[in-house]
């Protein structure tokens, strides 16, 4: 019997010139795919997308959370993951009115135009932040791939060189990521200059069906049994969304009486549907006047 995939980070390094993460998600991917009615292809690709989000955004330091955007001009219009420093992710993808061919690749999906773009907030001011800090990069979508344009990004605007190998399907997400290190004072003695090209060359044997296929530690000894790798201790992922019948409530009370209840008249209650987890809110009469009475929304048990 196969083992289930743990949803986790690995870390690694090696001759202090090369800092490598693994990321692999079993239950939590399936919990997002499970709330989102996406073509296989899209939820391929919105896995790897997920994947790349949880890569970069380990090698975050300050506390908040890592929004990775893509903006696209063919039938999936936007994909949004965001990834917080406590482990947790969440994902989101729109689609146009367009059919989606099984075969559908990267472009076509997402860059047809060629006028998609990638965004990458770092956004330290989340709830929960120790320290305020908002910073935000946008580039074109240049890569055939989702590997490609995470590279080309890291490589252009944060000057760092990185490769990854991502794969994803129904039940599962594993994803490899190397980046090259700067040489600094007490790990120059260490410092293997070589060990960028060797490390890149071994990884880019990976195949898509063994990357999907093998575990963690299995697959980097397979890799990089040559190699002295320190690593550090795993950190655990989950999914977890951070919408809430209050944050609806205010979302209501921004829009005006006179907008809620026009929708109350039209509709019977006001209903607003979170995009990340698909989790629906409903507000009756009563409760859209409390809205505006106390600024409070009641809660009831029996109703979200």
């Amino acid at each position: 019997m196969t083992a289930p995939v743990p949803d986790r980070l690995l870390r690694f390094s090696a001759a202090a010139a090369v800092r490598g993460e693994y990321v692999e998600l079993g239950a939590a991917w399936r919990e997002v795919l499970g709330r989102h009615e996406l073509p296989a292809t899209v939820g391929r690709h919105l896995g790897e997308l997920v994947g790349a989000a949880l890569l970069l955004a380990a090698t975050i330091k300050h506390d908040g959370a890592l929004i990775l955007q893509l903006h696209g001009d063919g039938p999936v219009r936007l994909v949004v993951v965001e990834c917080r420093s406590d482990g947790s992710f969440r994902a989101t993808v729109k689609l146009g009115d367009e059919p989606i061919a099984d075969d559908a690749d990267f472009t076509a999906l997402l860059n047809a135009s060629g006028k998609g773009r990638c965004v990458v907030t770092l956004d330290g001011t989340a709830e929960g932040a120790s320290t305020a800090h908002t910073y935000q990069g946008v580039v074109p979508l240049d890569g055939a791939t989702v590997a490609e344009v995470i590279e080309r990004y890291m490589n252009d605007s944060e000057q760092i060189p990185t490769r990854l190998w991502l794969a994803a399907d129904a039940g599962t997400v594993r994803g490899l990521m190397l980046q090259r290190m700067p040489a600094t004072g007490g790990q120059l003695r260490e410092f293997d200059e070589d060990a960028w090209p060797r490390l890149t060359q071994l990884a880019a044997t990976l195949e898509r069906a063994e990357l999907l296929g093998t575990p963690a530690e299995q697959l980097l000894h397979r890799l990089f049994w040559q190699e002295r790798l320190v690593g550090s201790e795993a950190r655990t992922l989950r999914f977890a969304c951070r919408c809430s019948r209050d944050k609806v409530g205010a979302m209501l009370r921004m829009l005006g009486r006179e907008e809620v209840e026009s929708v109350l008249a039209e509709q019977g209650e006001v209903e607003v549907r979170c995009e990340f987890c698909n989790e629906a809110r409903r507000f009756d009469a009563v409760d859209c006047a409390a809205l505006f009475v106390d600024g409070l929304a009641p809660e009831s048990p029996t109703r979200q």
